[in-house]
């Protein structure tokens, strides 16, 4: 029987699931801690990948300019990864940053290598702009951050503003 992996935004519902793959990369540093509340509240940002039922992975997208978002908090399941979970979820993140009209997404990761097969190139972390590190002074490791940078540009489709419209329409009388 074919395994079924999938990807969506995810619901509240998931919450507990993802605070129990969260947790080991939180107590050991690579995550910054999250909790219920936290994820609640930016519940509209995050992804899922579920892969024969079960929570396989998440990744979430932070808006912070008209044209510039975070792909973050990506985590893929031991047993599940280098099956694709990871580049699913960051295929998601990026459709979900290209609906919105932003044209480049960055990360802050410890695997850049995974970031470079997907497209993304590395960049200085001096050249994000200053509202990424008010999240980043949260961190325990601000003063002596030792994650890599890197950045994509994403291609917005040229009838981008009709996508908007046409969901717009499905709600119109």
């Amino acid at each position: 029987m074919p395994h079924r992996l999938y990807v969506r935004i995810a619901e509240v519902s998931d919450i507990p699931a993802m605070l129990e793959l969260m947790a080991p990369y939180m107590k050991n540093g690579v995550l910054l801690q999250r909790d219920e509340d936290d994820l609640c509240q930016h519940v509209q940002e995050l992804m899922v990948a579920f892969y024969d039922g079960q929570l396989a992975g998440l990744a979430a997208l932070h808006v912070y300019t008209r044209t510039l978002a975070e792909i973050r908090s990506l985590v893929v399941a031991k047993p599940q990864r280098h099956l694709g979970v990871g580049a699913l979820l960051i295929e998601g993140c990026e459709r979900m940053a290209t609906d919105l009209g932003i044209e480049q997404v960055f990360a802050l990761t410890y695997v850049d290598k995974f970031f470079h097969r997907l497209g993304y190139h590395t960049v200085a972390k001096e050249s994000l702009p200053h509202k990424v590190w008010t999240v980043c002074i949260h961190c325990p490791k601000f003063s002596h951050c030792d994650e890599i940078a890197v950045k994509k540009s994403l291609h917005l489709p040229a009838d981008h503003g009709d996508h908007a419209a046409h969901i717009l329409d499905r709600y119109q009388p």
